[in-house]
């Protein structure tokens, strides 16, 4: 089945750099990739500008795409792959949901570097916007600069408090593109699981049956963002997956300004799959 991956740019090397790591991920699948830029400015902005200007604004980003296109077809490693240009005139977060009802798209690479180029703040606020609002689609979150690695090891942290199945395909397809081993983390912040927790771990076992996987206890010695970062570092972790879902751990992170207080600035590409 052919994978559709939509690729949002504002023509910065930070999404350049996710582009190519998304090329390298889908080297050996059957791809089309979407390079989607959003040239909505606000309406103030707007009344500055004649539309003339406006217009010349608009072929100069169509430019750009055709030449990130060039780019990429340039150094592309799949041979599998096709690309498109998309440009929207709506605001970022709609012109992505626009993008994905309307080319069938199974997965959103975008870069994490926010304009402030802070280097302990891994989520810029376009990034997090689009994280709270993200229904439709995972997104595969990437850090600025990142080199490419097969990911032969992916994080999943879990209080097995939910009840996991289809939600959690786009790991197991991640999983799959590399036999990549699936490392459950549980922070104990109990003695032992309750019985909702034991039976959800079961089901766990059984969703992930056809995929290579290990559980993983760590107890609950610091801030939970500390402990996973630890957890990446020790295991050598490739990948961080992890659940969107009301009340969640990802939930608390993306509250700002929770999130300058807890410092998650994971180091490897942060894969968020909509609860």
């Amino acid at each position: 089945m052919k994978t559709n991956v939509l690729l949002p740019t504002d023509f910065s090397d930070n999404a350049w750099s996710a582009a190519v790591y998304a090329l390298k991920l889908y080297a050996k699948e059957e791809c089309t990739f979407y390079f989607l830029h959003s040239s909505k400015m606000k309406t103030s902005t707007m009344s500055n500008f004649s539309n003339k200007l406006l217009e010349t604004m608009s072929k100069n980003d169509r430019k750009e795409l055709l030449e990130l296109k060039e780019m990429a077809q340039n150094a592309n490693v799949g041979t599998n792959h096709d690309f498109e240009i998309v440009l929207s005139s709506e605001d970022l977060q709609n012109a992505i949901e626009t993008t994905i009802r309307k080319y069938d798209i199974n997965l959103v690479v975008m870069g994490t570097k926010g304009a402030t180029k802070a280097k302990e703040i891994f989520f810029g606020s376009n990034t997090v916007h689009i994280i709270k609002k993200m229904k439709l689609c995972p997104i595969l979150l990437v850090p600025d600069e990142f080199d490419f690695v097969e990911p032969s090891q992916i994080a999943f942290p879990t209080d097995f408090n939910r009840f996991y199945g289809e939600e959690l395909l786009p790991l197991k397809r991640l999983a799959k593109l590399f036999d990549s081993k699936i490392r459950i983390l549980h922070i104990n912040e109990e003695k032992d699981l309750t019985d909702i927790q034991e039976y959800n771990l079961i089901k766990l076992k059984t969703y992930l049956k056809d995929c290579e996987y290990s559980f993983n206890w760590m107890s609950d010695y610091a801030k939970k963002a500390v402990e996973i970062n630890d957890f990446i570092n020790e295991s050598e972790i490739d990948v961080l997956a992890m659940v969107n879902y009301e009340h969640s751990f990802l939930e608390s992170i993306i509250k700002e300004p929770v999130i300058k207080k807890i410092g998650f600035h994971s180091t490897i590409p942060f894969l968020v799959i909509p609860g």
